[in-house]
């Protein structure tokens, strides 16, 4: 397939319009998540999306009596019960003995255990527009709309511009936080609205990509992007970069291979990109590192060398 072909194809716009969207959003949000070393938080939004996307599409087909797929309302139910989720683990952590990582895996397998028994019932029951409802799981990219695209921009534009307009009390709270709350800033606020962006950023991708995949989205962009910068607006950009750039890679060629997933080819390319980076990147890569030790070993040699032949 030629790539004029592939962007005169209005289906196949929409699958590239709408992963890179994902992509690009996740992967600058996600930098938070990874640099506050709650890299897993991705993982617990995720699998409580489930739930909440279940819950909105059960409200809406109680509430209007007819189908709850509207893009909009399942990922204001899937943000609600996300942050939930991550409020829940952190509380967790915080008032008891329990570290955040067991904190995390607990909250994880309660709301996911929730989505499980609700797509249970929705399956059973007669609810109008329930087909492909267990696509959420994985995705379905060559299923996303015009309205969805532009409810995915919206949505991931309000995130980032949270993100620029708190930028200050996020790096503070991240590299800080007993700094940040000298200064007066609310620990607690702060951590709400930080993970709410995350939790955005996470679930624009429920459609597409689907929530048991989006972890990789969340996580791997970062991680590629930290092994090249040492600075927090440097790394926020590269990683949106690194998510973009591997999202449409990964949807490109799932469409020239044919009959390939989306997500999985996504995550993989993500992947491949973090291996370069962590092979290649100048400062910190693992080639870096081995030659840095040859170096000094040689160095040490030479140096006792002179200094027995001095003797």
């Amino acid at each position: 397939m030629s790539l004029l072909e592939f962007f005169t194809n209005h289906t196949y716009r929409m699958v590239l319009a709408g992963t890179v969207t994902i992509g690009f959003v996740a992967g600058a949000l996600g930098s938070f998540a990874y640099l506050r070393k709650q890299s897993l938080i991705s993982d617990v939004i995720a699998h409580a999306a489930l739930p909440g996307t279940l819950l909105a599409f059960l409200a809406a087909v109680l509430l209007a009596g007819t189908g709850g797929r509207n893009m909009l309302g399942l990922i204001a139910g899937a943000v609600v019960v996300g942050t939930i989720a991550v409020l829940f683990a952190n509380g967790v952590a915080r008032t008891s003995k329990i570290s955040i990582d067991t904190a995390m895996a607990v909250s994880l397998t309660i709301f996911f255990g929730a989505g499980m028994l609700l797509l249970r019932i929705i399956a059973n029951g007669e609810f109008p527009g329930k087909g492909g409802i267990q696509d959420y799981l994985f995705g379905n990219a060559s299923v996303i709309t015009i309205a969805d695209l532009i409810t995915s921009l919206t949505v991931g534009a309000v995130a980032l511009a949270l993100m620029l307009l708190f930028w200050k009390e996020f790096a503070l709270r991240t590299f800080d936080p007993d700094h940040s709350s000298v200064l007066g800033f609310s620990a607690r606020a702060i951590d709400t609205l930080m993970f709410t962006t995350i939790v955005i950023a996470t679930v624009i991708g429920v459609k597409a990509v689907g929530l048991v995949l989006m972890v990789a989205f969340v996580v791997t962009p970062p991680a590629a992007a930290r092994q090249w910068t040492r600075t927090l607006p440097g790394m926020v950009t590269l990683s949106a970069v690194f998510g973009a750039l591997g999202s449409g890679v990964g949807a490109y060629l799932s469409i020239v291979l044919g009959n390939v997933p989306t997500g999985p080819l996504i995550v993989l390319t993500l992947f491949a990109l973090f291996l370069v980076s962590l092979l290649a990147s100048p400062r910190r890569s693992i080639v870096t590192a081995v030659l840095t030790r040859r170096r000094a070993r040689a160095a040490l040699k030479r140096e006792l060398t002179g200094k027995g032949s001095a003797a």
